[in-house]
């Protein structure tokens, strides 16, 4: 599409609020121009829908206006919150009473750090809107953070400028269907140019929202590439949680949580914490499920996904979601937020995959490009061993058989730590399968509750998850 369809679609949806004569609000950016408010003045007939735009650069001036940050972050979403309490508790008492009684208010703000001479920080924002869905209703809220992709600031300026159009238009068309919304953000934008990694409904009109469904539909759809949860199952953004944090993550499916993975986290972060200088103050333990494991014929089991962030949440961890396939790529989306130490957490298993030389077939430089972008720097695999009850033989990191092209490979990164094998492991649990423990489930109560934790066995019975049938 032409940057001029790009112009006209983005004009046309500026247009067809501003001549709806029932909505009227505030726009008020900061951080990268007024945009979104110059669309709809290019448009045409923008006196029938802005009551007022605004900037605040000077913090002085925007402390002034919403009050000071304790954090002295400017670029965060207390600062939205604030500037949308502000501006459309401004906008509605002081015309409210002189506007016909059919007016819809809203208020949009964003602020952002976009590309400047100055600084090289990570491009992002917090955009957002606070709006009425029918006239006289208490607001609803619809809050967003992006990253900027573009190179140069002007390009960042004008693709932001487009989704707050496409937020705006959006919000007023598609509430009852809020998958639509986001949809709709990225529309004559592309998802080369603007990454959302959170999004959060709110209010009373989205009250029967699951803000979860949500933020994986973002995945589901490439608007991002990962989400994550807090302990609470609260929805984060990424970069808040990652930001020069060690990270050690656990890989599953987790259908369900058993013993033996509870005991391959507590194994490699003990590993990972007794390595030099990792502060635990300043680690993150995830737990990260691949979106191939979420979907079946391109659809998602809503009741599933939940259930098992759920269940995740019930020992503590912090649930990741990612449409990352191989290890590197994983690695390498860490990178973007941290230095400090990475550590993956594998059975052997995986390892026997990622020492499988087909399963690097789409790559131009093969396993060998793969292997160069997963270890270049403060990155180390820790693998649990395998009880073989046929062979009643514990396979570990040190007898693992890889492929016969690649035994040199492997013998290099287990003699230069790249490969750790976790040692301090319960045997008692080494004997659980994950396959008889879900095919347990199905019929119902029995010796499977044994090798799950007992919240998770509590919660699948009570539930009737995973196909219980009981």
């Amino acid at each position: 599409m032409s940057d001029r369809e790009q112009t006209h679609n983005t004009l046309h949806k500026a247009l067809e609020i501003n001549l709806d004569n029932c909505k009227y609000g505030t726009i008020v950016e900061i951080g990268a121009g007024q945009e979104v408010a110059r669309n709809f003045f290019q448009a045409g007939g923008a006196a029938g829908t802005v009551a007022k735009t605004m900037s605040a650069y000077d913090m002085q001036v925007s402390d002034d206006i919403y009050g000071a940050e304790e954090t002295k972050r400017y670029v965060s979403r207390s600062r939205l919150i604030k500037m949308l309490e502000k501006e459309y508790t401004s906008v509605t008492e002081l015309l409210s009473p002189s506007r016909s009684k059919n007016t819809t208010f809203f208020s949009y703000a964003a602020t952002v750090t976009a590309k400047s001479y100055l600084q090289k920080n990570e491009c992002h924002g917090w955009i957002g809107m606070r709006l009425q869905l029918y006239p006289g209703a208490a607001p609803s809220n619809i809050l967003l953070h992006v990253r900027m992709l573009d190179n140069d600031g002007s390009s960042q300026q004008e693709a932001l400028g487009i989704l707050g159009v496409n937020l705006i238009h959006a919000a007023f068309n598609y509430f009852t269907h809020p998958k639509k919304i986001i949809d709709s953000l990225l529309d004559d934008i592309g998802k080369c140019r603007i990454e959302v990694d959170m999004v959060d409904f709110s209010g009373p009109y989205f009250e029967e929202t699951e803000n979860r469904l949500m933020n994986l539909h973002l995945v589901h759809t490439g608007l991002t590439h990962a989400i994550m949860f807090s302990p609470c199952g609260e929805v984060k953004v990424p970069s808040e949680l990652l930001y020069k944090k060690n990270i050690l993550v656990i890989r599953g499916t987790f259908t369900p949580l058993t013993k033996v993975q509870l005991d391959m986290t507590k194994c490699g972060q003990k590993h990972f914490h007794d390595m030099e200088n990792i502060n635990t103050d300043k680690s993150i333990v995830l737990a990260e499920i691949s979106m191939t494991s979420l979907t079946v014929d391109d659809e998602i089991d809503d009741v599933d996904f939940l259930s098992r962030v759920d269940m995740l949440n019930t020992q503590g961890y912090t649930v990741m979601i990612s449409n990352y396939l191989r290890y590197f790529r994983l690695r390498q989306y860490f990178r973007r937020y941290t230095k400090l130490q990475i550590g993956m957490i594998l059975g052997i298993s995986n390892l026997d995959l990622i020492f499988t030389e087909a399963y690097y077939k789409t790559l131009e430089g093969g396993f060998l490009e793969a292997f160069a972008k997963l270890f270049p720097d403060n990155t180390h695999l820790y693998i649990y061993p395998f009880k073989d009850s046929e062979k009643d033989e514990l396979v570990t990191v040190h007898n693992f058989k890889a492929p016969k092209n690649m035994e040199h490979l492997y013998r290099h990164f287990l003699e230069n730590g790249f490969l750790i094998g976790l040692e301090n492991f319960d045997e008692s649990v080494l004997g659980i399968n994950p396959n008889e423990v879900r095919a347990g489930i199905k019929r119902g109560r029995g010796d499977w509750e044994t090798k799950v934790p007992e919240e998770v066995a509590e919660m699948i019975i009570n539930k009737k998850l995973l196909g219980f049938n009981g």
